[in-house]
């Protein structure tokens, strides 16, 4: 399954570069070739700018997060999008650019960090996800009461 999907990244990154010229040239056209230029090049030094500087704060998050023995995994997530979105503003383009942007936005940021809690959940043991993120919630319904054989299996679901 994951070679299949690995298979339409070289496709994936030329469609992206042919979509990132065509929007370089609609802005050239609206605001002007030196205006357009700049533009990547002032977002390009903003993406290494935050690079910086979100590499470093996850850094210090985690060693925080580490000395006081907790879970490391918000941390680590937090960290990965930070440097996501400065690699997205240093690579040039707008449309790139604009992708990084979105995840500065807290809750686009947030909503980004569940997702790949989850799937990093999904792909590592219980304990290991336990270690990394802490424990687990639970949601438990009440369901009313039948009478049940003491040895009777009851089957349910951890829902986050």
């Amino acid at each position: 399954m994951r070679k299949v999907r690995l298979r339409w990244i070289p496709i994936g990154a030329i469609l992206l570069g042919v979509a990132e010229f065509a929007v370089l040239l609609g802005v050239v056209r609206l605001v002007g070739r030196p205006i357009g230029i700049i533009g990547l090049l002032v977002l390009s030094l903003m993406g290494a700018v935050m690079l910086r500087s979100e590499g470093i704060r996850a850094w210090r998050r985690m060693r925080e997060a580490r000395q006081a023995q907790g879970p490391v995994g918000e941390k680590v997530l937090d960290g990965v999008v930070g440097l996501t979105a400065g690699v997205l503003l240093l690579v040039p383009g707008y449309l790139t650019a604009l992708a990084g942007l979105l995840l500065f936005v807290p809750p686009i940021r947030s909503l980004v960090r569940k997702r790949l809690r989850a799937a990093s959940e999904r792909r590592v043991p219980s304990n290991v996800a336990g270690d990394l993120f802490g424990p687990r919630s639970v949601r438990v319904q009440k369901t009313p009461p039948t009478k049940a054989p003491a040895d009777e299996v009851i089957e349910g679901e951890i829902v986050d």
